[in-house]
């Protein structure tokens, strides 16, 4: 009788058979791992995670009194004492970065946030229901695309007035067309697929089918925009602190410190240099993370 031959590997201690451990691949891993592949949404995360560190640094390491006048100390450059200098005020201007980064993450997220709620169930309906209601809810959103997001903005805060809650809302406002736009093409493409024409067919109400079927598949769309627009809101809110529309004084706004620093840009150049740079790494860092998770998300990408 011929020998068997025993293929299931050595056995482990106690009985067990040693198994190669197998790894079942998901969408979600996929997305990961294409993430981690590129440098330069690598990059961007790790910019985005020294903002969140910042953020956390300016909500409770820094001291009380950061934003209290200190003439004796005014336009002092950067030095062992002073890391980043102090500005015309006489105020550390590392803590006040700090400290602008809590108020750039709220405005970036709560006005994206904002944007992306309305923006999507506006582009749901429209895309859904079509005929007059899409006709309406698009010709709305176009009249509202006529205008730059920006200038938009800025007729928002002429009637709220200034403010940071007024910012938030603003911004949001005025990235909302863009995300009524996104998800209205998403749900045109998305509602002629074969498992949304299957679950009309028995019987699946339109609630059901809007929150079920179509508005999941879509938000991976809604992610990647909304992490891109993140960047676009914290220089937007910038933009409007600078021009002096933002949290009044002496709340750090980035904004206002590059606004408080273009009177004494050629004595004291770093009053203007640091918070400008925190605007350009954190914008950045958003935009590289927007961009990978774009690629990672879209399969024809996945493998470039």
């Amino acid at each position: 009788m011929a020998a068997s031959i025993d293929t299931t590997g050595p056995a482990a201690p106690g009985g067990d058979l040693l198994r190669a451990p197998t790894t079942s691949r998901t969408f979600w891993r996929d997305t990961a791992s294409s993430f981690r592949r590129r440098m330069s949404a690598m990059i961007g995360l790790a910019l985005v995670l020294l903002f969140l560190l910042a953020t956390l640094v300016g909500l409770f390491g820094t001291p009380p009194t950061t934003n209290r006048s200190n003439l004796g100390q005014r336009l002092r450059p950067p030095d062992a004492a002073h890391v980043l200098g102090t500005d015309g005020f006489g105020r550390e201007i590392l803590f006040r970065v700090l400290q602008g980064a809590p108020l750039a993450l709220a405005v970036g997220v709560v006005s994206v946030a904002i944007g992306s709620i309305l923006g999507s169930l506006q582009g749901l309906l429209a895309g859904y229901f079509r005929g007059r209601v899409g006709a309406l809810i698009m010709g709305f959103t176009d009249a509202m695309l006529a205008f730059p997001t920006l200038l938009l903005a800025l007729a928002v805060m002429a009637t709220l007035g200034a403010g940071l809650l007024n910012v938030m809302i603003a911004v949001g406002i005025s990235t909302m067309p863009r995300f009524t736009r996104m998800m209205q093409a998403e749900v045109l493409t998305i509602s002629g697929r074969d498992f949304v024409t299957a679950s009309r067919a028995s019987g699946a109400t339109t609630g059901r089918l809007l929150f079920r079927h179509i508005l999941p598949n879509a938000l991976s769309s809604v992610l990647v925009m909304a992490t891109l627009y993140v960047s676009t809101a914290i220089l937007a809110e910038a933009t409007l602190s600078f021009l002096g529309l933002g949290p009044p004084p002496p709340a750090p706004t980035w904004g206002s410190m590059i606004n408080d620093g273009s009177s004494v840009l050629q004595t004291a150049p770093w009053v203007t240099l640091f918070p400008g740079l925190a605007i350009t790494l954190t914008v950045l860092g958003f935009s590289l993370v927007g961009d990978g998770l774009r690629d990672a998300l879209d399969t024809r990408l996945r493998d470039q």
